[in-house]
């Protein structure tokens, strides 16, 4: 095998940089990071300082001159990666080209299309396949086949690859047909190493966050110290680089909604709650705690349902963080809301390790493909 190869990524609708953290941790070189939003964008920047951000709608611009506009040779883009939003999925979007909704995946496309990568990874919420008896996964497959790639797809759950949290996503993943080997290059995807059909125990909620502040009687500050050393080998990478904690500030609750919270038991919800409590909040997913023994439920965007199994508040940014595989030297930007916005949003930074790793062995065969081309025209 000749030297190993760096290899280049760009990420379209990067978010905060989870999806690029992961490949960054196995060795891959981040060069860009482009989204419309500007909180998200800040966070990406501070934590991938190498790399070059752009904030721009993707559907109003060509990706190619996006690079050269930057001085990014498109040759140098090994792949591409992105969750673009997909609510433009409805039937008449997805035939339509003018809906505008639809277009931020198109544009995704049309990216993959203009720049032409070895491999492009698009994820995006597990509803996907399934949407319109399938016909939208169909679609989207028609789509990259077109554009010259073979994609394989799979629902991947989070706490099934080390991470503690029960999240599932669907995974494309796009090889160029020109230089695969076929049937041999089908990308496959890793094997599972966590729950029951690995060789792991998965993660628990209080194994993520036990060595964190419970902040009771505080609402905590910037900087603060950790109460303990690690606990576990998971707490151990979480803290690798990192001796103080940030991003971990409680939500002040009023005292009646504390009274509430305090009558839910680790793992329960609102059926736990006396009959008049029942109705206060019109959601099902109302009043729910951790459980401290389980992966946790899925990290969304940040509201007020959901709470700590043990503290009777909704989690901090830095714990939603620890449940998504963000290590703690990891800092986010822009106020609370939009913090646990961008946590909820991304994807888990181990689970995309995982993906990169996986995906960087096809990238050395076809690096060694291609030099065993070179070297029998020598």
């Amino acid at each position: 095998m000749h030297m190993q190869k760096q290899y280049n990524i760009i990420d379209l609708f990067s978010g905060c940089g989870g999806f690029s953290l992961g490949f960054e941790r196995a060795n891959f070189n981040v060069m860009l990071g482009v989204d419309i939003w500007e909180d998200a964008l800040l966070t990406f920047k501070e934590n991938h300082y190498k790399a070059k951000t752009v904030q721009q709608d993707l559907s109003k611009l060509s990706a190619s001159r996006l690079l050269e506009n930057l001085n990014i040779k498109k040759d140098d883009v090994d792949v591409i990666i992105g969750g673009p939003p997909c609510q433009g999925f409805s039937l008449s979007g997805f035939r339509d080209e003018s809906d505008p909704r639809n277009q931020l995946y198109k544009s995704f496309v049309k990216a993959v299309k203009e720049i032409e990568p070895k491999i492009f990874v698009m994820e995006n919420v597990p509803g996907l396949v399934k949407l319109f008896q399938g016909r939208a996964k169909d679609e989207i497959l028609k789509n990259f086949d077109e554009i010259g790639y073979t994609v394989t797809y799979d629902i991947l759950m989070a706490s099934n690859f080390g991470v503690p949290q029960n999240r599932k996503r669907v995974f494309f993943v796009g090889i160029r047909k020109e230089i695969l080997d076929f049937p041999y290059d089908m990308f496959e995807f890793p094997e599972i190493t966590h729950g029951e059909n690995g060789k792991l125990k998965m993660l628990t909620s209080s194994e993520a966050l036990n060595d964190l502040p419970l902040l009771e009687d505080m609402p905590g500050y910037e900087g603060m110290q950790y109460l303990s050393e690690p606990k576990n080998e998971y707490q151990r990478k979480m803290r690798e680089k990192s001796n103080l904690i940030y991003n971990h500030i409680a939500t002040q609750h009023k005292e009646k909604t504390k009274e509430i919270i305090s009558l839910v038991p680790d793992g329960g919800n609102y059926k736990n709650l006396p009959e008049e409590f029942h109705q206060t909040r019109k959601v099902n997913i109302a009043w729910t705690r951790m459980n401290s023994k389980k992966p946790c439920f899925t990290i969304d965007t940040g509201h007020n349902h959901h709470f700590h199994y043990k503290a009777n508040r909704v989690p901090t940014v830095r714990e939603s963080a620890r449940i998504q595989s963000f290590p703690d030297d990891f800092r986010f930007y822009g106020n609370k809301g939009s913090q646990l916005k961008q946590v909820g949003n991304a994807v888990p930074p181990i689970l995309s390790e995982v993906l990169a790793r996986r995906i960087k062995i096809y990238l050395d065969m076809i690096e060694e493909k291609n030099s065993n081309r070179s070297d029998s025209h020598v």
